[in-house]
């Protein structure tokens, strides 16, 4: 038994070897057959044995479909990045920066893949855990997903806590292989790879062979690195998959240069990018520089001017939204644009068809903006048989008379209309507003067609046993659906308000309502001149939340809501008078009692602010085990170091 365990050990470190050289190296060291027998002789004794290793081979395709996504806290959040699209705009970028810091400014530019984000998570050596960036903070987990990847080492020669960023991108080349075979070919690269990667079933993540470039190191204990290409080193001596694209350059001017070549080479390349990124090297400059709330100052993305195609317009076909907007999308005979097949694209409004005097059958210049979102940017040729475009008398989902109200259209038959109603429920139980989970579009119009969901208000009201006979349902969905919904009873008064869809009424407004109100009753009774004095409610914005709230419809609603049991919840700040208010905290090392998003929930919620880098404007300190740098830092400026125990003293 201990001899087949050695074995097991032996055949484990040699199959990874040869995995490695294969899909990270590109020099294969065995030929197929060679590989495919030691695989086999593995997987021969761990049946046997029963002794698996966490870095085997065997596991990187799990067969089980997991029943859905769990939701893990990065441990250093994961930022997006400021955008540039001209030179000008890099330049000022610099400036920005060297206001802030005295240098040395170095570059390194590399290509921004078109992918997916993922969020590779090691200890003692073994990965544990993969996860979408998600909202940057919390992503979902997607480890088996990220296993079938082979390029992506199961096991490494560091044995501290660390997270590694890459992009899982699907090569072109794969993308053809797959679809030779496919029973519906896929179209683009990067939702190929974001579908695979968000597939409930690894085996079919496995099926598109997938490819994994990584390009950051999120959280490192004890950071051993001064320099990006230092950090970049550090990745490749872990073997992990690096791109061959990294370009120093001692100027912005030079830079730039970089960038231009990393354009020309855009159509050669096995993937898609969508443009470069500059970073500045050094690691000092970037603890200087800092982070916005949404970016680090001390990277860019360049984005590449969008490919343009001429095609022809064959039709308008018309949508209805959430709130009765009539929104134009083109039809188009299809075009290959930065490998991708486009036939549709949006137009924005009504006003934006006569504006740019779009016909049927006309030729008309295609852009994808951004690479993501088909635009249509006007007409090249006008054909002999090029027709007006009609402008719609009645809704398309309902038959209803429409409005036109400047640029749009709209349907204002609310309680009868399809897309209206539905997109409304949709919203209400959408992430930043109800939250409740496993619902979605199609939940709402499966529920509209066959229970007569009319509004917000049916879904406290559900039959649980009908719902299970619906196509798409069974009894554990249903009583998933059944859990989320009673959870969703408790949600923030702020969440709540959003929820319910009042025109012109964002997140952060509604917030600011719950803030102002402390109740659904006490702002549903509201007046205009009570409502504008609130930061950013303007006369139109509070005519429209009185005008809401005087509808006797939605007097029912609500009133139905509450008297099913839902109780939005007004969480009361803490931050007057807290030790946290007006403060700034930097959290640096491991935390053993909370998450760092736990800890700085809580720091905000006091009225504090935790910033990324420590500074001579950081009031404190929260340090847990193997605190690096930042700790280093705060002791030389005398900033005030604070470790678990006396946060709970604080926050007490």
């Amino acid at each position: 038994m201990e001899q087949d365990r050695r074995r097991i050990d032996a055949l484990v470190s040699q199959l990874n070897e040869h995995i490695y050289r294969y899909y990270t190296l590109d020099n294969p060291s065995v030929s197929d057959a060679e590989y495919d027998a030691l695989y086999d002789e593995l997987e021969r004794l761990e049946k046997k044995t029963g002794y698996v290793r966490p870095d085997s081979p065997t596991q990187r395709i799990g067969g089980d479909v997991l029943p859905g996504f769990e939701k893990q806290a990065h441990l250093a959040p994961l930022y997006s990045l400021d955008k540039a699209r001209s030179e000008r705009e890099l330049e000022a970028w610099e400036t920005r920066a060297q206001k802030l810091s005295d240098g040395p400014f170095q570059y390194v530019v590399e290509y921004k893949f078109d992918g997916l984000t993922v969020n590779l998570r090691y200890h003692n050596g073994i990965l544990v855990s993969a996860a979408t960036r998600g909202d940057g903070a919390v992503g979902e987990i997607i480890t088996k997903q990220v296993m079938t990847i082979k390029s992506v080492p199961l096991s490494i020669p560091y044995k501290g806590l660390l997270e590694v960023q890459g992009e899982g991108i699907m090569r072109l080349s794969a993308l053809k292989e797959f679809n030779k075979t496919a029973d519906e070919p896929l179209k683009n690269a990067r939702n190929a790879a974001a579908g695979a990667l968000r597939n409930l079933d690894p085996s079919e993540t496995a099926k598109r062979r997938l490819s994994l470039i990584c390009y950051s190191v999120g959280y490192i204990e004890n950071t051993p690195f001064q320099t990006h290409m230092q950090m970049l080193d550090f990745l490749r001596e872990n073997r992990f998959p690096v791109s061959d694209f990294t370009q120093k350059a001692n100027s912005i001017a030079e830079a730039i240069t970089f960038v231009k070549k990393a354009e020309q080479s855009r159509t050669s390349l096995d993937y898609l990018i969508d443009g470069a990124v500059i970073k500045i090297d050094s690691f000092a400059v970037r603890e200087q520089l800092g982070f916005t709330q949404k970016f680090p100052r001390w990277a860019v993305a360049y984005k590449f001017a969008a490919d343009e195609k001429t095609t022809t317009l064959l039709d308008v076909v018309w949508q209805v939204g959430r709130t009765g907007k009539l929104t134009p999308a083109a039809v188009l005979e299809p075009v290959e644009i930065g490998g991708v097949s486009v036939s549709r694209a949006t137009l924005n409004n009504l006003g934006d068809i006569r504006r740019k005097k779009l016909k049927k059958n006309a030729r008309v210049f295609i852009r994808r903006s951004g690479d993501v979102i088909p635009e249509v940017l006007g007409v090249a040729e006008y054909a002999a048989n090029s027709a007006e475009i009609e402008t719609p008398s009645v809704c398309p989902a309902c038959g209803h008379p429409l409005a036109e109200k400047g640029a749009h259209l709209f349907c204002e038959n609310p309680l009868v209309c399809r897309p209206q109603l539905t997109r409304a429920i949709a919203h209400f139980a959408s992430r930043d507003a109800m939250n409740i989970e496993t619902f979605s579009d199609k939940t709402a119009e499966a529920f509209y067609d066959h229970l007569g969901l009319s509004d917000v208000s049916d879904l406290y009201y559900l039959d649980f046993e009908r719902i299970q006979s619906l196509p798409g349902f069974g009894r554990r969905k249903a009583d998933n659906l059944k859990a989320a919904i009673e959870k969703s009873k408790r949600r923030p008064l702020g969440c709540f308000i959003y929820a319910l869809g009042i025109p012109g009424i964002g997140s952060k407004t509604a917030k600011d309502l719950a803030a102002k109100y402390q109740s659904i009753n006490a702002l549903m009774q509201a007046d205009a001149e009570s409502l504008t004095s609130i930061d950013g409610v303007g006369d139109t914005l509070a005519q429209n939340i009185v005008g809401f709230f005087a509808d006797n419809r939605v007097h029912r609603i609500v009133s139905r809501m509450l008297e099913a049991g839902v109780s939005p919840v007004f969480e009361q700040s803490a931050a007057s008078g807290s030790v946290f208010s007006g403060k700034r905290v930097v959290l640096t090392g491991t935390l053993s009692k909370y998450t760092r998003s736990e800890a700085s929930s809580i720091i905000e919620s006091l009225g504090g602010e935790v910033s990324s880098s420590v500074s001579k404007n950081t009031d404190y300190v929260l340090a847990g085990e193997s605190a690096g740098s930042k700790l280093d830092k705060a002791l030389a400026l005398g900033i005030k170091i604070i470790d678990e125990n006396e946060f709970e003293q604080m926050i007490r």
